[in-house]
Order: C-alpha cells, then sequence, then structure tokens
C-alpha cells in the first residue's frame, strides 16, 4: 500500500481553507466555477478534470499547490496574479520541492500525474522522484479526463483513461483493483486490498472516492451491463480500508462516506443491468453505513435509489416510503435540488400505485423545488440531474398512469435537453419517447426514434434501455407497414448487443 502524503517531520494537521481562492469564486456554485476552470483549460489547450469536488478541496485547503496544468489553468484566468495571490502556498514549500522552470508551451499533466496534484502530493512520491524514474516503474497511459464537461469540440474518447476503461469493460476483477484503485494509491493489487497493511490516511480516503468518480464516469457513458462485476474489486477494497481503521476521525468519516458512495455505484450498476435483489443488498450495505456514522447525505442518497428500485421492481408503496425517508434525511442539508430529485421519486411511487392526484401533487413540488436553483449543498452524486432529468423523470410518470401524450412531450423535452456527456441518459429518455410514441398512436414517430436509440447501443450497454426498446418493437409490430417501423422491426431484430470494446487497439 503506498505511503501517506504526511511524512514524519509534516504532522497529520488540519488544512488550512484558502479564503482568496472562495472570494474568487464569487456567486457561482462550485459546480458553475468548475466548468469555467475546464472552459479556460480548453483556450489554452490544457486538460483538466476540474469538478465541484475538486474546487471544494482547493478551498478547504487540502490541495495546498496544484499541479502544473492547473497553474497555468488558474493564471491565464487571473492574470497578473500569482499562486500566492490565489492563495496557494509557494511551490517550494511543498514537500521541500523547488519550483519548476516555466516552460514555454501549455501541456497536460505527464502520464501517471493525477489532475488536480502537484507531484509532491502524489502517494508513494518522495522528493525528487518522478513518474517512472523509480527502478521497475512501469507506467500505464493514464491520460487526464473531464468528468461532467463533454463538448463536441473535445476530441473523442480522451474524456477518461483508456487503461480503466478497457480494463471495465473487458477485464477481471484483478484487473479492475489494479486499474481503478492501484494508480490512485489505494490498493497495489486486488490481494492487498483485502489485507490493509496499516491504518488508511488521507490519501486512500481520496484515492476512494476519485473510485467512485470513475465508475460514475463509465456508466454515464457506456452503461451499465459491462461494469457491474468488474465493480466488485474497488468495493471490497473499500470495506477492507474500513476494518483496517483510520489515522484521524475526520479521514474515518471520509472514507465511510466514499464507502457507502461507492456501495451506491455499484448497487445503481446492478439495478441498471437488472440485477435487482444485488442492487437491494448494495443499497442497505450504504444505507447501513449512513446510519452508522450519522451521515445525512449518504441516508438520503441511499433511501433515493431504493425508491428508485422500488419503483422499477414493482413495489410502489415501498418507493413512496422509502422516498419520503429520503426527504426527512436531506431536509436539514439545505439542498432544493436533492429534495426536488426525492419528490420525483415519490411521484413515480403514487404513479405506480395509480394514484394521479398524489403523482400530481408531488410532481409539483419537484418542480417548486428545481426553480430554486442549484446551490453549494448540493451533492456532488447530483451532476446529472437537470432539465433533462427533471422531464425524463416526469414523462415515466405520465407513461406509467398512461397518459402517452404528456409522457411522449415530457420525453422529448429530456431528449433534446440532454448534454451530450451523458451518452447513457440520451438513449434512456429516446427509448422512452419512442415507448410513448407508439402507445399513443404514432408508430412512424417512434420507429424513427427507435432507430436512434438503436444507433447508441454500440455505446451503451443497458439491461434497462434494451428492454424498452424491446417493448416498443413488439407494440409497434402491427404497424410495420407505417413509414419507418418495418426497418426499425429488422434492425432491432438483427441487433447482437454492443461491439466489444478493447482488444488489441486503442479504445
Amino acid at each position: 500500500m503506498a505511503s501517506s502524503t504526511v511524512t514524519s517531520s509534516q504532522p497529520d494537521r488540519p488544512p488550512r481553507p484558502n479564503l482568496a481562492f472562495r472570494r474568487l469564486r464569487g456567486p457561482r456554485s462550485p459546480a458553475e466555477f468548475a466548468a469555467l476552470v475546464r472552459r479556460a483549460a480548453r483556450e489554452i489547450g490544457e486538460r483538466v478534470s476540474c469538478d465541484a469536488r475538486y474546487i471544494g478541496r482547493v478551498e478547504a485547503g487540502e490541495i495546498r499547490c496544484p499541479n502544473y496544468a492547473y497553474e497555468r489553468v488558474f493564471l491565464h484566468m487571473f492574470p497578473g496574479r500569482t499562486l500566492t495571490d490565489l492563495g496557494f502556498a509557494p511551490r517550494s514549500s511543498v514537500r521541500g520541492r523547488a519550483a519548476r522552470p516555466a516552460v514555454a508551451a501549455p501541456r497536460g499533466p505527464s502520464a501517471g500525474e493525477r489532475p488536480g496534484e502537484s507531484p509532491g502530493e502524489r502517494p508513494g512520491e518522495r522528493p525528487g522522484e518522478r513518474p517512472g524514474e523509480r527502478p521497475g516503474e512501469s507506467l500505464g497511459t493514464v491520460e487526464p479526463y473531464d468528468l461532467w464537461d463533454h463538448r463536441q469540440n473535445d476530441p473523442p474518447n480522451h474524456e477518461e483513461s483508456d487503461v480503466l476503461r478497457r480494463a471495465f469493460m473487458t477485464g477481471g476483477g484483478a484487473t479492475v483493483a489494479a486499474a481503478t484503485l492501484a494508480p490512485l494509491g489505494l490498493a497495489p493489487s486486488a490481494a492487498a486490498a483485502d489485507r490493509p497493511s496499516r491504518r488508511a490516511g488521507i490519501p486512500e480516503a481520496m484515492a476512494l472516492e476519485e473510485a467512485v468518480r470513475r465508475i460514475r464516469l463509465l456508466d454515464d457513458r457506456h452503461g451499465a451491463d459491462g461494469l457491474y462485476r468488474r465493480a466488485a474489486a474497488p468495493l471490497r477494497a473499500a470495506y477492507a480500508l474500513l476494518d483496517a481503521g483510520a489515522t484521524r476521525q475526520t479521514t474515518a468519516d471520509r472514507l465511510h462516506s466514499g464507502a457507502g458512495e461507492l456501495a451506491i455505484s455499484v448497487g445503481w450498476l446492478a439495478h441498471d443491468s437488472g440485477r435487482f435483489d444485488d442492487a437491494r443488498s448494495h443499497y442497505a450495505e450504504a444505507l447501513a453505513t449512513a446510519r452508522m456514522t450519522g451521515d445525512a447525505g449518504l441516508e438520503a442518497h441511499a433511501f433515493c435509489n431504493t425508491a428508485f428500485l422500488a419503483r422499477d421492481a414493482g413495489r410502489p408503496r415501498e418507493a413512496v416510503r422509502a422516498a419520503q425517508a429520503a426527504q426527512r434525511a436531506a431536509q436539514p442539508l439545505g439542498s432544493a435540488r436533492l429534495l426536488s430529485l426525492l419528490a420525483l421519486r415519490e411521484a413515480g411511487g403514487w404513479a405506480g400505485l395509480a394514484d394521479r392526484t398524489g403523482c400530481e401533487r408531488a410532481l409539483v413540488r419537484a418542480q417548486a423545488l428545481f426553480e430554486r436553483g442549484r446551490a453549494d449543498a448540493d451533492p456532488e452524486w447530483m451532476s446529472f440531474y437537470g432539465e433533462a432529468e427533471l422531464a425524463g423523470l416526469e414523462a415515466q410518470c405520465w407513461s406509467t398512469l398512461g397518459d402517452w401524450r404528456r409522457a411522449s412531450r415530457q420525453a422529448r423535452r429530456a431528449a433534446q435537453a440532454q448534454d451530450p456527456h451523458f451518452t447513457r441518459n440520451i438513449a434512456l429518455y429516446t427509448a422512452e419517447l419512442a415507448d410513448d410514441l407508439a402507445r399513443e398512436g404514432r408508430p412512424d414517430e417512434a420507429a424513427e426514434a427507435g432507430l436512434r436509440v438503436l444507433a447508441l447501443l454500440d455505446q451503451v450497454q443497458s439491461s434497462r434501455i434494451q428492454g424498452m426498446l424491446a417493448g416498443t418493437a413488439r407494440v409497434l409490430l402491427p404497424h410495420r407497414r407505417a413509414s419507418g417501423v418495418a426497418e426499425f422491426l429488422d434492425r432491432h431484430a438483427s441487433y447482437k448487443g454492443p461491439r466489444p470494446v478493447g482488444g488489441g487497439g486503442p479504445v
């Protein structure tokens, strides 16, 4: 296991908040400011994976000095200022390393260097060493990636690490543990992950949080079917760390929160790939972790996903109760957007009970809460929740109630509003639209939407979406003579699943 970033001469003390950087953010939310950082990076040819969590770490003082890529971006954003003006420590003071001479042309982090860290911050790196300089050290091609901002002008297949994606889509459990956790300093191997040699510290907590982000990123791109079994090793490693204990209580809290979020992420992979019993077990594990540590945010998230699962599993009354429990847990957190999503989960349960009044009341509440806007208290995992998801979940409610016209209108709105980054959700909303149009009696439009979904299934592996499309095909069978329907039915019948990702060449 990698050594701590804190040496014996540097005791583990609380970081000092970076108030100067916080003032520069102004009234923007961390997520909005992170988007500005990514935009500035593109302007100078850099690629940084800045998100709300990274901004939070900077403002909390956890990142004393950014890596060179971030330094160039920040100095581009705030010309005339120095790192110390931005609230960072001088580079020479970080782990005793001297400042590196400025380079003429911008470049991204070197292979193996994590976005958001200075070389002196990387776990296990000794002063004076660079990646690849230790005897026998071999680095894979680990490219920086952008967690949430994926625009059409970005080159394809560079949003995440090639090594990581190949491991998830084609590798075994041990490969995943190595590809997901070892480069982040959490566990050098799957076997070692089950037998931590010492108590966990901040590097392990950070690695666990990064593993959660990477799994969510891959799900956004590719869906759950190719990921679920391979995500078990990181989850085992996370709970092994909890058993080993932590160096400080604050670190223990972060580990519990990270392990709970990872359990929810793995549970969602099971949920979306049709493994409902497995998903229920993972969500219960996350809920138990939340209850043990009094983590209201994690508890709300676990109940949120439990409600969604209950609705899909045909237990609408449980869905309502779980959503209401989530709202009770979330009430003191100060996030209107979270409460809005939980109201939508409740609405889905009421729709399953055929209670139109209860569903409409919950939908009105969800819309009103959504319109209050974003806040600093919004959880990081809710980055997917925007206008598109609001419309998509409302479409599902109307579809369950049999109001196909309203359902198709909201599903179309969702598909059009979705950020291109969320490939899986675009496919999901378009599949919802195709099914609603077919049941509404508009077979030609339904077939057109269905063909768009089929075109996305080479990139997305989701049993949920494939099941929805199969249902649409059954509804359209009597309408084969309608425009485009025969083509859709024939292409759906010949669909053999997504092409394998990986192999000998680049993904």
